[in-house]
């Protein structure tokens, strides 16, 4: 965060905006996609993002101007999005059952143009898509231990591979828990596990299955997945799914430094009180930025003497040094810890350009779809 100057994101106008308040800089934007397309050799087919974290149509928009097609989600709602804003190629990363498998086919039938896929980690998953032309993508666990087949029983990943027949397009590896320790630590960790990988791709394929797609490498080990030599001239088409790094984080700062990441998406909050000579309270609590990923939930951009504790749901205490706090009344430009989940905790973002409002654009995935629409298109 040394390298984050203030300059860069001050308002002119700051103190005619209601806050909290989220800001996106698509220049800073499209900077990060940059530097991501670069790790990837300049090529947008070796990058399918997730868009739990862009979450805003213009920013989906923003990536598909660069070349991105292949995108992933977790909701309804966020394939709709990327559906809406022109998308070609579509993975619901997430297992859907029941009446959410029901809703992805109300939206493929809405789309046809997309090509939408889901994943799978079970032969009920799977009735649930057979001969509908929805794509398949077979989940491995990595080690996260939240979805996905243990790598150690190839023979079911084998078995679910060839019952998907002619659907099947590939298998999901999202390796999200190699998130701390130093770059070659996280980086001889996830080659580890594409070691493995490339073990179950060979059963799945001497099984005479063909696996056309292999995605790997969320945010804190997309470089790796990229530079993994197992990958490199392969039968299939290597993806990272890195979407953090649209907007980035504190966290993902850290993870990815030296890349030339900036913080595209900050939260404006307000000084409201000054209750302690050592403590400010600003307007941005758990329910702007988010503390899903702990305390500190967040920086504050210019004020490294500054230290944000633990919020409530609408008020941020801050600690600094005596006499030197900003006054009440002040604005504090935020880098939450957690970008994600505190984009989704907005219903607008102001687009930010050279210091000026230029816009407002609505936070289109934000949240989940009527939990009765696929019963009310029945």
């Amino acid at each position: 965060m040394t390298d984050v100057l203030l300059e860069n994101y001050s308002l002119a106008d700051a103190g005619r905006i209601v806050t909290p308040a989220l800001l996106i800089y698509p220049k800073m934007v499209d900077q990060n996609i940059r530097i991501t397309l670069g790790m990837v050799g300049n090529d947008p087919n070796r990058w399918r993002p997730h868009v739990k974290t862009s979450k805003l149509g213009a920013v989906i928009r923003q990536m598909i101007g660069h070349g991105i097609q292949n995108f992933k989600c977790a909701t309804t709602l966020e394939l709709l999005t990327a559906c809406q804003v022109g998308a070609r190629d579509v993975l619901v990363a997430f297992a859907m059952n029941g009446a959410n498998a029901r809703r992805i086919l109300e939206l493929a039938k809405q789309f046809p143009p997309v090509r939408i896929s889901a994943l799978i980690e079970a032969p009920q998953q799977l009735a649930a898509w057979r001969d509908t032309g929805i794509g398949i993508f077979v989940d491995v666990n990595p080690g996260m231990n939240r979805t996905g087949l243990n790598p150690d029983r190839a023979e079911e990943i084998v078995k679910l591979c060839r019952e998907s027949g002619s659907a099947l397009r590939g298998l999901h590896w999202y390796d999200g828990h190699i998130s701390s320790g130093e770059s070659d630590e996280r980086r001889a960790t996830a080659y580890r596990g594409y070691d493995r990988l490339m073990e179950i791709v060979k059963a799945v394929e001497a099984a005479g299955c063909q696996v056309g797609e292999v995605i790997t490498s969320g945010t804190p080990v997309a470089p790796y997945g990229h530079s993994y030599p197992g990958f490199q001239g392969a039968n299939f088409i290597h993806r990272i799914s890195p979407g953090t790094v649209v907007y980035h984080d504190t966290t993902s700062l850290q993870q990815l430094a030296g890349f030339g990441y900036q913080p595209a998406a900050v939260v404006l909050s307000t000084v409201i009180s000054h209750p302690l000579p050592e403590k400010i309270t600003c307007d941005a609590g758990h329910k702007s930025v988010s503390a899903d990923a702990g305390v500190p939930t967040c920086a504050v951009i210019g004020h490294p003497e500054l230290t944000p504790l633990k919020p409530s749901e609408e008020h941020l205490p801050i600690e600094g040094p005596v006499g030197k706090l900003p006054a009440i009344g002040d604005n504090l430009y935020l880098v939450p810890r957690h970008v994600c989940p505190s984009v989704n905790n907005f219903d607008e973002a102001l687009m930010i350009v050279d210091g000026q409002v230029m816009g407002v654009e609505r936070v289109h995935a934000r949240g989940h779809e009527s939990p009765l629409l696929a019963l009310s298109h029945a």
